[in-house]
Order: C-alpha cells, then structure tokens, then sequence
C-alpha cells in the first residue's frame, strides 16, 4: 500500500461550524445535478453507483491538548473524532456513473463518463478552449476501445458526456421517451458490446448455488463482488491535445466492499442447518473461509504508522487476518441527517442497514497505487451492509423522509 498524505489538515480551537459548507451536503448537491440520457424511469434508482474523483482533501485537526499534532501519522487518540472528519474537498473534471438501464423488456448494464465543460478544465486550459465535443480513450476493465469515443456538450449538466449501454438486442431508439431519442440522436446515448458486457441473469440466485461469485462472469460491467477498474484519457476535438494524467492516463475503480441479497461470495440451501430441522436459504456476506483462491476480505495489511488491534504500533509491514471490534451500535438518522464524511486511519467499520435507505460514501483519504482518489457513492438498502477499509473516507446521509436504521460495528479510530 502506498501511501501520501492528505492535502491538509486544518488546525482549529473548539467545535468546528459543520452546518455551514459542509462536505457531505456538497456532495449530495453534486449528485442530485447528475444528468442522465434518458428520463428517470429508464434506470434501477437504487442501483446507480457514483464515482467522483477529487484532487484536493482538506481534515480538521485535533481538540484540545493535540490540537498540533496536525501529521495524521502521528494522531493517535482513539477517542478524538473530529480529527478524522473532511473540511474541505475539491472535484476534478470527471464523472463516472454506472448502474442498470431499463428499455423494454431488457435490463442491463450502463456507464456514463463525463467531462466538465466551461474554460477552467484540465482539457479547455490546454487547448484554448473547447466546442461542441470532446473525445476519450477508455479501458473498461479488459476491454479497451479501438478508436476514441467522442462526447458531446450536454447545455443542461453543462459537461461532455457519453453513456454507454449493453446489448438490448433491439432498435434502442425506438423504446426510449423524448429525452432518450434527443440523446441518442446526438450520439450522446449509445450501444457499446464491446465495453459494457453482461446481463442481469448471470446473478440470479437460481442459477448460482454452490458457485462462487467471483468465478462467474469476471469482466462484468456490474459485478457484484469485484472491483471494475476504468482506465481513461480525454482529447479535444481536433486531437491535439490531452487530459491524459501526464501521459499516465487516470484510473478510476468501483471498489465500495457492497453486499446484500444480491452481493453476496457465494449462495445456498442448507438442509437441517447445524444439526437443526428444515431449509435454510443462505449468503455468504464476506468471509476469511476463502478456499477456491477466493479473497481473505477480513483481514487488514497495517503500516509502521498503525495502530494494531491492540493499540500498539510496530515497524516495518504487518497483517492481521482477522477484523477488530470495539463497538456495536444502533444508530437512528432522521430525515436530511448524515453521518459526516470522515476517514478511519487504522481500522475497518461496517454499516448495516437495518430499515429504510441512505447514501453510503466511500473513498481513499490518501493516494492508493492503482486508482486515483474518489468519492464512491451507492444506495444501502433494507439488508444491504459496506464495509469500510483501513484507511477509508466513509459518510451516509438518509436523503428520504423517513427515519433510517442503522447498525455499525467496528473499531475505534
């Protein structure tokens, strides 16, 4: 794990104001100006997965007698919170959205890439400006396309944008509202097998018993246990000049640890389960049983900076295969409440939601070596639990109006 420190740490006397600019109503404000090709009812809603890159991150300080200790290695007071909460974050220009599309009888897959319009991006800046479109290179992760894919200016979100869809196997066009034909006739909703491949029947539970999930369709554009690695760069027009992360090109990844009834390692029936009487239907949620060369997704690799399960640092690499709980708690958001945006330096936290739903962020609060920083935002719903990582940003806000449950558990930091 590679590791750079965040942007910058803010020193600060007493209670921060957290009403005023707050992070994460920042980012929902950011989602609720998302555009999409077509018109609402063509998209599973509770499916839409976000990825919103950032290039800056700012962290409160300590309280009190730490109030200087602004190197987040050294902060090792497990009961002063607000040093783990976000001050302040800036966006880059990209957007990246996947999720599932509806049209007909068909539902499947899709991913939007978008580009910031206006005179201040990355791209604009180089080329002097920008018209009626840009281009892009894209990897989706085995499938890199084999010429630039253009993406036109979309006046409402302002940005160039591009949503790619899967196989519908009929004229698209001709099953989508006023809003979908508009978009697919400015080439801005488009069919693409080549990069978006899948369909929705290769989880369905009937056909997975005993089969372990991360063997079945590996290079699925919505699979629901592996990561789906975006490998991007961006051109004007003419093809003259890049956004191309000094020739590196950015990289991007879905990587939320999201399971569910429908995210799951592997499903089954059990027979008079544990010596008992009758059928038990089950899910393996996340396991450290792994056989089959399946993922140890329990354990944590902890750095010289760490604290271990025992509140104790040590040098060089270490690894604990097991995840540490300190706490068990209930937790009941009111309408509009969030739990701020706030990063854990040494140890993994589980949010299970228990009734009702909510917005669940995630993101790297340090540069990983294979993925750009980003906020990843998805639905948790009634049954549906994330595991935050080691090191993760993390949030949840109940944007409904009714009262959300939530149980967490996990280790203080």
């Amino acid at each position: 794990m590679q590791i750079v420190d965040t942007d910058k740490v803010n020193a600060v006397q007493g209670e921060p104001n957290y009403n005023a600019n707050n992070p994460l109503v920042k980012l929902m404000g950011v989602i609720e100006r998302v555009e999409l090709a077509a018109e609402r009812e063509f998209y599973v809603a509770d499916g839409l997965e976000y990825l919103f890159p950032f290039d800056y991150l700012e962290l409160y300080g300590p309280q009190g007698d730490n109030s200087g200790v602004l190197n987040p290695r050294h902060q090792n007071s497990k009961t002063d919170f607000q040093k783990q909460n976000i001050s302040h974050f800036r966006l880059t220009d990209v957007h990246v959205i996947r999720g599932w599309a509806s049209a007909g009888d068909w539902t499947g897959p899709f991913l939007r890439v978008s580009y910031r319009g206006g005179p201040d991006s990355v791209l604009s800046q180089a080329a002097g400006g920008l018209g009626h479109k840009v281009k892009m290179w894209i990897k989706v992760g085995n499938q890199a396309t084999p010429s630039l894919i253009e993406l036109p200016y979309n006046e409402t979100s302002d940005r160039y944008e591009v949503e790619m869809w899967g196989d519908p196997g009929f004229p698209l066009r001709d099953a989508l509202d006023d809003k979908g034909k508009a978009s697919f006739d400015r080439g801005e909703l488009t069919v693409r097998n080549d990069l978006i491949l899948g369909s929705r029947d290769d989880f369905q539970r009937e056909n997975l018993n005993g089969v372990k999930i991360w063997q079945r369709a590996t290079d699925h554009t919505m699979h629901p246990m592996l990561p789906l690695h975006i490998e991007v760069a961006f051109a004007n027009e003419a093809e003259t000049v890049w956004d191309s992360n000094f020739g590196a090109n950015h990289h991007y990844e879905f990587s939320m640890s999201f399971r569910g009834w429908n995210h799951f390692i592997e499903t089954g029936v059990s027979p008079n389960p544990h010596g008992g009487v009758g059928f038990l239907e089950y899910r393996n949620l996340f396991s450290n049983y792994k056989g089959g060369n399946g993922p140890d997704e329990l354990g944590r690799e902890l750095n010289d900076w760490n604290l271990d399960s025992h509140g104790s640092k040590a040098p060089g690499k270490r690894y604990e295969s097991f995840m540490a709980v300190d706490y068990m708690d209930l937790h009941i958001l009111k309408p509009t409440c969030g739990i701020g945006i706030h990063r854990h330096r040494d140890n993994q936290e589980v949010f299970l939601m228990m009734q009702g739903k909510g917005y669940m962020v995630e993101g790297d609060w340090c540069q990983m070596p294979h993925r750009e920083r980003a906020f990843e935002v998805r639905t948790l719903t009634t049954g549906s639990l994330a595991l935050c990582k080691t090191g993760q940003l993390h949030g949840l806000f109940n944007s409904t109006d009714e009262d959300t449950w939530l149980f967490m558990f996990g280790g203080y930091d």
